[in-house]
């Protein structure tokens, strides 16, 4: 189960880039953001590869290949590949639901967000998968919510359906530079540092990123630490396919 699981948060490690280009430039900070105003991604399709390592709190670390596609705020779908063209996990996530298929271990997944809280602690949807790949807050800021200028960075605290995460957002970037959620009932909670960000059409996007998860399964709590390095992304004004089936 815990490969499994692996596999499924590895979706959260996808720090979703929008660019034609392949070429990876750095983006360099101009100016700074005096009021609140991050800057958000806007896309239709689009398809992306990444690397990424898997360290397991039982010592394991896993390194693969990571082919995605995304519809704003319908689907996101992916591969994971250890190499040698060899697929180990395939995923769909969808507004309703989190489906994964382990062609190795055979260990299958088919929940909804709210069945997946219960087993593993993590509430999870795809407005908040959608959010913590392009280093975005994790909801719109409202009255409800803590929104305080320290240094170099904007604090925002939110508290949404029993979770509550602390933002870090840069002033020059424009974007959460750091992420911390946790479950009100401390079941769960994600952690997301965004290392470094490449310039795409002149605007910040995460390059380099790091997450940790604290989660539950039968034997107890764990925790799995994810790397993920983006080599390329292509956005597409026409539709793409999302073939996935048990």
């Amino acid at each position: 189960m815990n490969k499994l699981f692996a596999g499924i948060v590895l979706i959260i490690g996808v720090g979703l880039l929008f660019s034609c280009s392949k070429k990876t430039i750095v983006y360099q900070a101009d100016g700074k953001m005096e009021n609140f105003s991050p800057v958000y991604t806007d896309y239709e399709f689009m398809s992306a590869k990444a690397k990424v390592v898997i360290e397991e709190e039982s010592g394991k670390i896993t390194r693969g290949n990571l082919n995605l596609r995304a519809k704003k705020d319908s689907v996101l779908w992916f591969i994971i590949s250890p190499g040698m063209g060899m697929e180990a996990v395939r995923g769909l996530i969808t507004k309703e639901k989190i489906q994964i298929q382990d062609r190795i271990g055979k260990e299958n997944v088919n929940l909804t967000f709210k069945e997946f809280e219960s087993i593993y602690g993590l509430k999870l949807s795809l407005e908040i998968f959608q959010n913590v790949l392009f280093a975005n807050p994790p909801h719109k800021v409202d009255y409800k919510d803590r929104l305080v200028r320290v240094g170099k960075s904007f604090e925002l605290t939110q508290v949404r359906d029993k979770v509550r995460y602390f933002s870090k957002v840069d002033v020059n970037y424009r974007k959460v530079s750091e992420l911390v959620s946790n479950s009100l009932d401390d079941r769960g909670s994600l952690l997301a540092s965004y290392a470094t960000f490449q310039e795409v059409d002149s605007k910040p996007f995460p390059l380099e990123v790091l997450y940790k998860l604290a989660y539950q399964l039968p034997e107890g709590g764990q925790n799995t630490i994810i790397h993920v390095e983006w080599t390329s992304v292509d956005p597409h004004s026409e539709p793409l396919s999302f073939p996935f089936k048990f």
